[in-house]
């Protein structure tokens, strides 16, 4: 039996996401559940993968399946393609299995030709209607599926609309939308060196292939990459009849959530525009009317449409994004989807539906994206500050949050400038291909569009804040500067944005840390009840730690000591010990750092009071420690009282080739033993200190960094427990510790069960481990990943995501010969993964005990960890 690659709407459900793309499977779901969905089919993301193995071409027997369905279409509906009498068009639409708002392409209005357009015309008696939707579809098949400049097209009517002195597309008379339709052929015609393609079938293959080609598209690749979307997956194809929202005053178009996607409030929130198409909401280029002033213009249509929302967020448990349209007064539903929405929203829902009975805490928690929470975790204007500030201009608050930052008109300029701080992104509109500039901005202002715009979705979707639809607002790009009124702001001037109110400043205005409260608490209760996983953060100040406490720390998993020797007031000491040309001289250096390091240590156990901390041993290459400039090479030989010969000297002798993958971790203490016997005097001083003056039962974890051998690890862990017991001896003291090791050398996971005979936890470095196991270096890989990306050979950035095939077959590896040597060993996390959501779920897979990561990911790994054990509950 031949392999199925097109399926109608009736064939599917809800289940076959996977095969059908979301879009796909929502639509067949709706139509099986009897809402009002115009019919269709949907070539399968299988179809999709083929293409690509095909060398991007469409196999003979999936077209012959394509038209095969088409026909069935047809018999359904009762209209044929083509057809002079009765004739069908179509939308041709994408649908991935993860929703990917505005990325990948879209045509509409397909299967119209000259003879259709007069059919069209004469049934209808609606001229203008039916050249409005001709030159749609040659202009949106030029841009989509021929890649041609769609400004060339949109001058043509700019031109028009100058000439009959009218603002926007629905002040053209019929007249004028006959002209558009000949110039835009006679346009395609300069472009393509042949006639605008007039058999409908021809023009349905080119749109399936531009929506499998806009899979690979630029803004799809980012977009996947940001949002840990494979690129094998592939895109499903939707192929629907169309219905007009922009036959009359009597239709209409319009993108509607369930709830309020910015707050969460328990009602209707959307926008929709009479006489028009989908695009000229979504695309944000006409402001549109709220949903409520749908009950005005047409009271049966809201009606019924709110019952629908009602229904389909009962039946899929869960906010919902639906696309309408209304035709000659009746309602058609051409798409649902769980809704992307703030934080703060998704919060709110997910408390508000346990609450009225429609989900479960878990099923609640699975719908909160972890990263979406990072939006509620940093500061906000503060609001002195903000009572003193005075708007110039209010837009649509469409994602809250505080955005200040340095202006920029374009998308590439404002990632230029994210390097040097924070930017703003200001545009007339936002489109799929701003995507990176978006990503990068700290906020993003629009003059025109409204909360369903592409702007004000994507914004949601990132967590940025996002003020659209601000008609005060008027950009010169080309010349680089806005106005609003008399104000005139240059690019790289300083404005605010606050996407709770929509209102627009000049100039910076303070901030505020965010607090867990509310809503926030709540859920995370919840996670904190479900999840097995511990949570630890990175810290390495009291100040650090205190905040990540507050944020949910159960303990630290790294604390850089390095990060201690950097001061003004300690770097000499750190210098003279790195110079000292004896042990001798070496141990007094030491020992001026010790009341220092034992001093910071015992902050950061007040700050725990109590609960687990892990302390790395000094770490990176010496010369990190030492100037390079001749100047400050001589200042520090007299301060000394060295030569310059020798302290030059000795600075070049401690040069490496490469220098992460040299002296530094363990190799030190090896060659230096005084150096381990100081931190851990500084460690066990502190921790019996605390100990004493709070009452806390500490147990200090100290961890041996860069170990690769069993006799390596062996020789520095004797001198750090000679170290701690002569210590206790001499404080009499019983307090209790471990000593651990980094794993972060391949050769260390590969011998894991060797090593762990003498190690009593492992921390795993998955940064390190992750620089050896590929050859790449993190501080110069970003020189040429864009271009693995751009090439599909890597889908996202291994330092940001775990590589589970190869890196995570090492951690996995490890996890099960240290356990088998050792069964009580206790394994965590401390590289930056730890507080990225699939890594962490990949953690709580292979048995980890925590993941540790940075202060402000801490409630984020909290709830990565308790939807992994929803997810995985026999992990």
């Amino acid at each position: 039996m031949s392999k199925k690659y097109v399926y109608l709407f009736s064939e599917g459900n809800a289940n076959m996401r996977e095969l059908l793309g979301g879009k796909g499977a929502n639509l067949a779901e709706m139509t099986n559940i009897g809402m009002p969905v115009p019919q269709g089919f949907t070539i399968s993301t299988e179809a999709c993968t083929r293409y690509y193995e095909d060398g991007e071409k469409i196999a003979p027997e999936i077209e012959a399946e394509i038209f095969e369905y088409l026909a069935k279409m047809e018999a359904l509906v009762g209209k044929k393609f083509g057809d002079k009498e009765n004739p069908l068009l179509v939308s041709v639409r994408s649908g991935a299995r993860a929703s990917m708002p505005g990325m990948m392409d879209t045509i509409l209005n397909l299967g119209i030709n000259d003879d259709v357009a007069a059919t069209l015309a004469a049934k209808s008696g609606n001229v203008r209607w039916a050249y409005d939707s001709y030159r749609r579809f040659i202009m949106m098949f030029s841009d989509v599926a021929m890649g041609y400049d769609r400004l060339k097209f949109e001058a043509i009517m700019d031109e028009l609309k100058e000439k009959r002195g009218v603002a926007t597309d629905a002040g053209l008379t019929a007249e004028d939308m006959q002209e558009m339709v000949e110039r835009f052929k006679v346009l395609y015609k300069e472009l393509a060196g042949v006639e605008f393609p007039t058999d409908p079938k021809v023009q349905l293959m080119a749109a399936v292939r531009a929506v499998f080609g806009s899979w690979m598209n630029e803004r799809a690749i980012a977009y996947r990459r940001m949002n840990d979307i494979p690129s094998s997956w592939g895109t499903a194809v939707n192929v629907q009849m169309m219905v007009f929202g922009n036959m009359g005053d009597d239709c209409g178009t319009g993108v509607a959530f369930s709830r309020d996607p910015a707050t969460g409030e328990n009602k209707l929130y959307g926008e929709f525009l009479m006489n028009a198409q989908g695009e000229d909401v979504v695309a944000g280029i006409r402001t549109p009317q709220t949903i409520d002033q749908l009950h005005e213009t047409n009271a049966a249509a809201y009606d019924q449409f709110a019952a629908v929302a009602k229904n389909l967020e009962k039946h899929y448990k869960d906010m919902q994004d639906m696309e309408f349209t209304i035709e000659q007064g009746k309602l058609y539903m051409l798409q649902t989807r769980n809704g992307k929405r703030t934080a703060q929203a998704a919060l709110k829902v997910a408390v508000d539906m346990v609450n009225e009975g429609l989900c479960t805490k878990e099923e609640a928690l699975l719908k909160i994206d972890p990263n979406s929470i990072n939006a509620l975790l940093h500061p906000r204007f503060d609001e002195a500050a903000l009572k003193k500030a005075k708007p110039v201009a209010t837009g649509l608050a469409a994602s809250p949050g505080a955005g200040c930052g340095a202006v920029y008109f374009t998308a590439e300029d404002v990632k230029k400038h994210a390097k040097n701080g924070p930017t703003l992104l200001v545009r007339s509109f936002t489109s799929p291909e701003d995507i990176e500039g978006m990503a990068a901005a700290k906020g993003i202002l629009t003059a025109t569009g409204g909360r369903t715009s592409h702007a004000a979705v994507v914004a949601r979707g990132m967590g940025a804040c996002c003020v659209a639809g601000c008609g005060a607002l008027r950009i010169h790009e080309d010349e680089k500067y806005l106005t609003i009124g008399d104000i005139r702001v240059n690019e790289g001037e300083v404005m605010s944005i606050d996407g709770n109110t929509g209102n627009v400043y000049v100039g910076a205005i303070p901030t505020v840390d965010a607090t867990i409260s509310g809503d926030f608490a709540v859920v995370m209760g919840w996670a904190d009840s479900i999840r097995k996983l511990h949570v630890r953060t990175n810290a390495d100040t009291p100040r650090d730690a205190a905040n990540a406490v507050r944020l949910g720390a159960e303990g630290i998993g790294l604390t850089r000591t390095e990060h201690m020797f950097f001061d003004a007031d300690r770097i000499p000491a750190m210098r003279e010990m790195i110079l000292s040309t004896d042990v001798e001289h070496r141990a007094a250096a030491l020992a001026k750092l010790l009341p220092m390091q034992r001093g910071d240590f015992e902050g950061i156990f007040k700050a725990m009071e109590g609960r687990p901390v892990t302390i790395r041993l000094l770490d990176p290459p010496l010369h990190e420690f030492l100037p390079t400039a001749d100047e400050d090479i001589k200042a520090l030989a007299d301060e000394m009282g060295l030569t310059f010969d020798y302290v030059k000297g000795t600075i070049l002798s401690l040069h490496e080739n490469n220098p992460m993958m040299g002296f530094r971790g363990c190799r030190l203490p090896v060659k230096y033993p005084e150096i381990a016997e100081m931190q851990t005097r500084a460690i066990i001083e502190a921790a019996i200190n605390v100990k004493n003056e709070c009452g806390y039962d500490i147990v200090p974890e100290i961890m041996i960094p860069l170990t690769c051998e069993f006799k390596e690890l062996k020789y520095v862990s004797n001198i750090v427990k000679a170290t701690a017991e002569a210590v206790k001896a001499e404080k009499s003291s019983d307090l209790k510790y471990l000593v651990g090791t980094m794993i972060e050398i391949p050769r260390a996971a590969l011998t894991a069960d060797e090593i762990a005979k003498e190690a009593e936890f492992f921390s795993f470095g998955t940064n390190d481990l992750t620089q050896m196991t590929f050859g790449f270096s993190r501080d110069d890989a970003g020189s040429f990943l864009p271009s693995y990306y751009e090439k599909q050979i890597f889908d996202n950035d291994p330092f940001e995501r775990i590589d589970q095939v190869g890196v995570g077959k090492l951690v996995d590896m490890a996890v099960k010969l240290g356990r088998a040597t050792r069964p009580d060993i206790h394994l965590g996390i401390c590289g930056e993964h730890g507080g990225e959501p699939s890594s962490v779920d990949f953690c709580h897979r292979v048995g980890l005990d925590y993941v540790s990561c940075s202060p402000f990911r801490v409630p984020i790994a909290r709830m990565a960890a308790a939807q992994a054990q929803i997810k995985n509950p026999r992990a």
